[in-house]
């Protein structure tokens, strides 16, 4: 079922940018943050995603131009937290959950409400462009993100005095990785190693929406959680979304599907310049961002190729890959 509304459409296609973004990024909240029963995790996460599919094919289809300003428009991920860090002066920390989109926000909401957290914040930010993990490393002034691991970042960073860590182990183990740093960055590789592990034919969206729950709601990680948030002011937030590509139709024009192939393969996202393709309205488009010139598979599309398209991706145009949740917390 759709939850597209005619006032959403008019914002679209008659409001400036910032204000057309701003009403996409609220329409995203307000459909992905609500609660969700345990026991439809899975159902309720792909009718959710399934329901902004006209809001998506509109965007792309008739208002493509709106992603031209996504970068300027949309407030960032990166640079909110670099808001945060010099807006809270005493303990302070951030963890990152790679490829946390804004589907997983209702379990984060929720576990910390019941676990005695206050919320402080909670509400979408933009991902940098591509929606990869090195262009948001770069954003904070690292050089990639195992530059994090053991605290070995240096100073030549936005975030000023911050010990840092990256890791992909249990989160039993992460917890002993947190010593007593007044402030910290942590930077885990879940749930975006799963997310690949998953992207093959037969699994997918609602193998990865069960999982999510049960890490999310799970005493391991909220022991983590509560070690970090101890006498430190703590934001939850991502580096980039994730498309659930399983749930795109196929293109099924043969020239489309060359060009598609030929220029992104099975990605999302490919280097440089190249011409345009010459569908109206277009499939994929190039953008000029702070990480320079790159082509973008544009909207919920995908195409048959070798070994089959990954059934969960990221790096497109598409509003679930390049919005995530910011949530701010203390204990």
């Amino acid at each position: 079922m759709s939850s597209f509304t005619s006032d959403l459409l008019e914002s679209l296609t008659s409001r400036a940018p910032e204000q057309a973004w701003s009403d996409i990024a609220d329409h995203l909240w307000q459909t992905f943050s609500a609660p969700i029963a345990p026991a439809v995790a899975d159902a309720e996460v792909v009718k959710r995603d399934r329901s902004i599919s006209e809001l998506e094919n509109t965007l792309s289809g008739s208002c493509w131009d709106l992603w031209q300003h996504f970068e300027t428009k949309v407030p960032k991920t990166s640079q909110t937290i670099v808001d945060f860090w010099n807006r809270i002066h005493g303990g302070k920390a951030v963890l990152i959950l790679d490829g946390v989109s804004l589907r997983e926000t209702p379990w984060l909401i929720q576990q910390a409400e019941e676990r005695g957290y206050t919320v402080h914040g909670a509400s979408p930010r933009g991902a940098e462009l591509p929606c990869e993990t090195s262009p948001f490393a770069k954003s904070l002034g690292f050089a990639q993100r195992s530059a994090l691991e053991n605290n070995g970042a240096g100073g030549a960073h936005k975030l000023i005095g911050a010990g840092t860590e990256s890791s992909n182990l249990p989160w039993k183990d992460c917890t002993g990785l947190v010593g007593n740093q007044e402030s910290l960055f942590f930077w885990h590789h879940w749930p975006d190693e799963r997310m690949h592990d998953l992207a093959v034919p037969g699994e997918g969206l609602h193998k990865l929406a069960r999982e999510t729950h049960e890490h999310l709601t799970s005493d391991d990680f909220w022991a983590f959680v509560d070690r970090l948030a101890t006498g430190r002011r703590l934001v939850i937030t991502s580096d980039h979304g994730y498309a659930a590509c399983g749930l795109f139709p196929d293109l099924v024009d043969k020239d489309q599907v060359e060009y598609m192939r030929k220029l992104f393969k099975s990605g999302r996202t490919a280097t440089g310049d190249s011409d345009n393709g010459v569908w109206v309205p277009p499939i994929d488009l190039q953008l000029q961002t702070s990480h320079g010139s790159h082509r973008y598979v544009l909207g919920r599309r995908k195409w048959k190729s070798a070994g089959g398209y990954p059934t969960l991706h990221h790096g497109g145009l598409s509003l679930l890959e390049v919005f995530v949740p910011f949530i701010e917390l203390s204990k």
